[in-house]
């Protein structure tokens, strides 16, 4: 059992808690909780610490206990595991995980793909809820610009519930190739912006698609959005001027869902 806070794994830890560039840099990503580790492919886990607590509890669940025969783990304080954690309330077991990877060619491999391209998302709550949400509507994949927050950032895992390890997903530091790769593959790009004239459900999302989504605070820069094929909009009423990132993007993937599945 690692009982002290100098152990050079407990510090490694900590590290990887606190700096992107670590976990960048040692290809890796921490997750927290029992769930996102019974999601977790067995060939992506490198490390797994289970708290004093909770390593007394896993009799209780088989086949917890065989992925953990499989993955094998170590038993750390609860002390310890305290300052490991990122939460306020840990549940007592921590993964480090192999980065999953993707290219965009992965991407665009589908028959009429249906992507979602982030310019600048700031919030990981945002981020991870459209990855989790995209999961449920069935989209391709995601696009970021180097702007949009870290994919990996703790409180984005935790938000994905899971659907970070089955959503595909790209960064990229040249957003207008993108925007021209897609017009090459015939995918029809869609802005969601102040100025659309139509509402969202007046079109058809049913061939190769991509909505743009922007930045909380300001939207999609102006460059952005006049590439895109389409202005669209959400119906408002009261004073409200806008949604949520995520909750306009969750809108715009199931009307595409829902037109696919008709």
């Amino acid at each position: 059992m690692i009982s002290s806070g100098a152990n050079p794994k407990i510090k490694q830890i900590i590290q990887w808690q606190n700096k992107a560039k670590e976990r960048r840099s040692a290809g890796i990503f921490l997750t927290e909780g029992f769930k996102l580790y019974e999601e977790a492919p067995v060939s992506s886990v490198r490390e797994v610490y289970l708290s004093e607590s909770a390593a007394g509890k896993i009799k209780e669940n088989q086949a917890l206990k065989k992925k953990l025969e499989v993955t094998g783990w170590e038993v750390v304080t609860d002390e310890i595991f305290t300052k490991m954690s990122d939460t306020q309330t840990p549940q007592g077991i921590l993964c480090v995980l192999n980065r999953p990877e993707y290219t965009l060619e992965q991407l665009l491999l589908k028959e009429s793909p249906l992507l979602v391209v982030l310019e600048d998302i700031q919030d990981p709550g945002n981020l991870g809820t459209i990855i989790r949400t995209g999961e449920g509507a069935g989209i391709t994949g995601v696009i970021m610009t180097k702007g949009t927050v870290d994919l990996f950032n703790p409180k984005t895992i935790r938000a994905t519930m899971g659907s970070i390890f089955r959503v595909p997903f790209v960064y990229t530091e040249n957003l207008p190739e993108i925007i021209r790769l897609l017009r090459e593959k015939e995918i029809a790009t869609y802005a969601a912006h102040l100025e659309g004239k139509e509402y969202y459900d007046g079109f058809c999302y049913r061939q190769g698609t991509a909505f743009f989504i922007g930045n909380e605070g300001n939207g999609l820069n102006r460059e952005t959005a006049e590439q895109a094929d389409h202005y669209l909009k959400i119906p408002m009423e009261g004073k409200v001027e806008s949604l949520n990132a995520a909750v306009a993007a969750s809108l715009l993937m199931y009307e595409a869902h829902r037109q696919r599945s008709h």
